[in-house]
Formats: structure tokens, sequence, C-alpha cells
């Protein structure tokens, strides 16, 4: 019996192996251009190129964000990724800004939220009020809050958690305007790039 357990177990594990040794390349690719796709949506019409991601450490965690410019070369825009954690577990947001702070669009790329409740954050009749939000003029939190945010029907905690999201996505932003980098072998900090090129 030992032996009969012994062999299931190996043929098994096999299996499984060789399922993600075909399936993890295709799974990658697909992640990664979904992730090339979102931040073309979140960043501004005149975005035309898009740099490499980047990373930028804040209060002890690390962010990945892409800064974007236009046909001059000017820096338009700035995707970065945020990870809240909503009732369903983790929200992976990925935020887009113009040069002056303000919400572009913002894109849910992985949730577990409850069907039919939370799992609406992806749904435009609650995303696309952040379109061309201004954090410096609006209250980034639900009215519940005292905020400006309209929350999802019977899911504060989703709503919470994505606006939660989006004021830390801010945070970060202006930490990457005084973040030193190598832009063309120059040292400068993204607030300078367009004076730079």
């Amino acid at each position: 019996m030992t032996i009969c357990l012994l062999a299931i177990c190996l043929v098994c594990s096999g299996l499984l192996a060789g399922v993600y040794a075909l399936t993890a390349e295709p799974i990658a690719a697909a992640a990664a251009a979904k992730n090339e796709a979102a931040i073309k949506e979140v960043l501004p019409e005149s975005a035309v190129t898009i740099e490499e991601e980047r990373t930028v450490d804040f209060e002890g965690a690390s962010y990945a964000y892409n800064l974007a410019y236009d046909e001059q070369g000017n820096t338009v825009g700035c995707a970065i990724n945020v990870t809240p954690v909503g009732f369903g577990g983790p929200i992976v947001i990925k935020v887009g800004f113009d040069i002056n702070g303000v919400i572009c669009n913002t894109k849910v790329l992985s949730q577990a939220e409850t069907p039919g409740l939370g799992a609406k954050c992806v749904e435009p009749a609650f995303s696309e009020q952040f379109k061309g939000f201004d954090p410096a003029q609006k209250n980034l939190a639900v009215k519940k809050d005292g905020g400006d945010v309209d929350a999802i029907t019977a899911s504060t905690i989703t709503s919470r958690a994505y606006t939660d999201g989006l004021a830390l996505a801010v945070k970060v932003f202006q930490a990457i305007g005084q973040t030193p980098m190598l832009l063309n072998d120059t040292l400068v900090i993204p607030s300078e790039v367009e004076e730079t090129k």
C-alpha cells in the first residue's frame, strides 16, 4: 500500500510540474499584456511613450510605477500600482495621474471581492467617478466617512479599501516626484524631467 501511494504521489507531482511548466510562460505573458493595457488605459491620452517599470520605496514598502511622455518628450503622467486589502483579500489597482497629481483613471488588475457586491468595484458605475478626481480639491474617502466618493451599495469595506488604495497612490505619486533617478545618464527627479529633456 505504501509503495502504491508513493507511486501515485510521484505521478501526480510529475503531472502537476508538467502542467505548470507548460502554462507558466503563457500565464506570465497574459499578465504582462494585461498590465501594459492597463497602463495605457489609465494614463492621459497625450502619452505616447511609456518608460520601463521603476520602483519607489515609501513607508517601508516598494511600489511599481511607469512614467509617460508625449511626442515632444515631455512628462505627461505616471501609472502606479497599489494593493489595498478589501473584504475578500488584496485588490491590485493601477492608478494613473497627470503631471499635476489629478487622477486620470483607475483599473483593477485583480480582486477577489464578493460577486454582485464588492466585485462591482471593476464596473464603470463605480470606477468612473475617479476620472479627473483632484485629491487637492476633493476628499478621497467614501461619503459615509465625510469624503466625496460614492460607495458601492452594501459594500462599504470594498469601497473604503479602493479609496484608501487611491489615497496611498497619491502619497506614492508625491514621493516619486522627490525621488532622484537617472535619465539619459543625468541625475534628475521626475518633476524636473520636462525641463531636462
